[in-house]
């Protein structure tokens, strides 16, 4: 090579750097713009990760995602690697928002956005097209959980937009359905670790004022993913007959929610010389209750505590396990009701301030009246001689309140009383 070319090469160095320089200043701008500062796909802050032929920002977990489908999209980083000016004007023209006005435009309300803490299956099927079916019907088979064993067993499951149902048969040629279930108190979450598999979801209902929990499978994660989204689908159309007058942005917070906080804890009984025993825990915000469970699988709730605001009467605090009995646990929490204080062990001190957190979260947010209409709120009404009544017909529901004649308000408070939680 000749001194004119070498020269020539190492003269074009510092402007190729300069370049590079640029490019990823304009990049780590671009990314901390509203609307590119958070994945597209996921919603965790500062992505640095980018798709070039998309035009969206994405964070390294879902940048896997899009390295998985090379026809669709193609990744780079943002820090790290060269980006052509060509490529850095089209980041520039195009942005998370402007990409899914795009690209989401003709995705249905009620199709489910994958969340940070959602399982890989998640975000990685709801990425890929997904053609839902305008059907009335929805059919699909899983290995459901046994209510009482630990056997997965095949099961056919039917979602009805007719009637706002889930039913599921034993055999595919049973005309009887094992169980009919409203969509009116359904939840579905996917629950891989809890349930042991890659591909699990947890549907949750209501079953004679307890909570019930369906724990299923598939081994296609697309068939769970679809499922699940069905079940989106059915509900919503529910919550849109029964609130005609709101828009969809309310609705879709409603349709399914993932629980605040769920793992064990120590609890004792209503006196707190009961020894303390090992259960299951969930709090949900949109229900308002504090469900507990022997083990993580169990088909059927123990037991539930309502959580109130704090201007009647609920409040929760860190507590001692000084004079407590049997509690191998010693980070204590101290939950008030109208009724009953309630006491908790944690085992490590990071689980106390995520339950702390949790129970603050719900005390902090205003009651709607399906809140004041729980059975559970009644033993705090009832000491007031108020009885708050829920009538339910159809998609109607009409709420009443009756004050009570001394006579009637005692002997109504000793029903009332036994409504709270039992210790188990």
């Amino acid at each position: 090579m000749s001194a004119s070319a070498q020269h020539s090469d190492r003269s074009k160095l510092p402007s190729s750097m300069a370049n590079l320089e640029r490019n990823n200043k304009i990049l780590l701008d671009l990314v901390r713009q509203p609307g590119n500062n958070l994945c597209a796909d996921c919603g965790v802050p500062e992505p640095d990760w980018a798709s070039y032929t998309l035009g969206v920002f994405v964070c390294l977990n879902c940048s896997g995602m899009h390295r998985n489908l090379p026809a669709v999209s193609k990744v780079k980083s943002i820090r790290l690697d060269h980006w052509d000016d060509s490529l850095v004007e089209f980041m520039q023209e195009r942005g998370n928002s402007a990409a899914k006005a795009i690209f989401e435009k003709c995705v249905p309300a009620f199709f489910y956005r994958p969340q940070q803490k959602d399982c890989v299956l998640v975000a990685c099927h709801l990425f890929q097209l997904f053609d839902i079916s305008t059907s009335d019907l929805f059919e699909s088979t899983l290995w459901k959980k046994g209510k009482d064993n630990k056997q997965f067993l095949k099961r056919i499951f039917l979602l009805s937009r007719k009637d706002f149902t889930l039913r599921y048969f034993i055999k595919e040629d049973s005309k009887v359905p094992k169980a009919v279930i409203s969509m009116k108190n359904l939840n579905a979450v996917f629950q891989p670790e809890k349930i042991g598999h890659a591909h699990g979801l947890q549907i949750s209902y209501l079953e004679d004022e307890r909570m019930r929990n369906l724990f299923v499978y598939h081994t296609n994660g697309q068939t769970v993913v679809s499922f699940f989204n069905a079940i989106r689908a059915t509900r919503f159309a529910y919550l849109l007959k029964k609130h005609p007058t709101l828009r969809d942005n309310d609705l879709i917070p409603q349709i399914t929610t993932l629980c605040l906080k769920e793992g064990y804890m120590e609890k004792t009984g209503p006196t707190q010389r009961e020894p303390f025993k090992k259960r299951w825990f969930t709090l949900c915000s949109m229900n308002r209750k504090l469900l507990y469970f022997k083990s993580p699988l169990d088909a059927t709730e123990l037991g539930a505590v309502f959580i109130g605001t704090e201007d009647h009467g609920y409040s929760v605090s860190e507590s001692s396990s000084r004079g407590m009995r049997g509690g191998r646990w010693h980070r204590g929490i101290t939950f008030e009701t109208p009724g009953r204080q309630f006491v908790f062990m944690c085992e490590q001190e990071q689980d106390q301030k995520e339950w702390m957190e949790a129970f603050r979260k719900v005390i902090s947010q205003p009651m709607t009246p399906e809140d004041y209409a729980s059975k559970i709120l009644l033993f705090y009404l009832i000491q007031r001689r108020a009885v708050f009544l829920c009538l339910s017909h159809g998609l109607h529901t009409w709420y009443v309140i009756y004050i009570l004649p001394w006579s009637s308000y005692m002997s109504t408070q000793l029903f009332f009383s036994s409504i709270q939680m039992k210790p188990t």
